[in-house]
């Protein structure tokens, strides 16, 4: 009902805007097995960063729901601030977190129907197994974009994902030149 393809933030959000399209009643929490306080916090820190972003005159900034880059804006807005808790997909069928290297599996909670080849996670849970949890499908490009200074490849283990990384930066910088060369 509230699952979203693209991973388990998603899932949450999409819970948020239903509780809040039902006019944050504690039936329907209830009735769809919710638990009302959680959201009634969420809500309360969502009003709270409101409140501080109006007192510093930060500009809110949202992408309009109905706009194709909605849910694409708020995945990378999650990498932009999550950016160090990333996984890479090996071609062994397990996650590798970057970095630092540690087999990782996606918690069984997850909401993904699919592997993508490059996930953030919110939580690294250590129990007979390493799991990940809470996870969102991300682009691989958009970790040269958003966190280069972290991911420079002068730094990174040798892995699959470097790899995959130093493709993407040789596109990156292809793109770079063809784009001055037009000009």
């Amino acid at each position: 009902m509230f699952a979203h393809i693209d991973g388990d933030h998603l899932t949450l959000l999409n819970v948020y805007h239903a509780f809040k399209q039902n006019n944050e009643d504690p039936s329907w929490c209830y009735d769809n097995f919710i638990n009302y306080r959680a959201l009634k916090s969420a809500d309360n820190v969502r009003q709270q960063l409101v409140r501080s972003m109006s007192r510093y005159n930060l500009k809110m900034c949202s992408t309009d729901f109905n706009s194709r880059d909605y849910y694409v804006n708020i995945r990378k807005a999650i990498l932009a601030g999550y950016f160090m808790q990333v996984a890479h997909l090996e071609r062994t069928g397990h996650y590798l977190t970057v970095k630092d290297n540690q087999v990782v599996h996606l918690h069984p909670s997850n909401c993904l129907d699919h592997k993508p080849e490059w996930v953030v996670y919110n939580e690294y849970v250590l129990t007979s197994r390493n799991f990940i949890r809470t996870v969102i499908d991300i682009r691989g490009e958009w970790l040269v974009d958003i966190a280069p200074h972290y991911y420079d490849l002068d730094n990174f283990p040798k892995c699959e994902a470097k790899q995959v990384l130093e493709k993407l930066y040789k596109k990156r910088e292809r793109e770079k030149e063809e784009s001055r060369n037009r000009r």
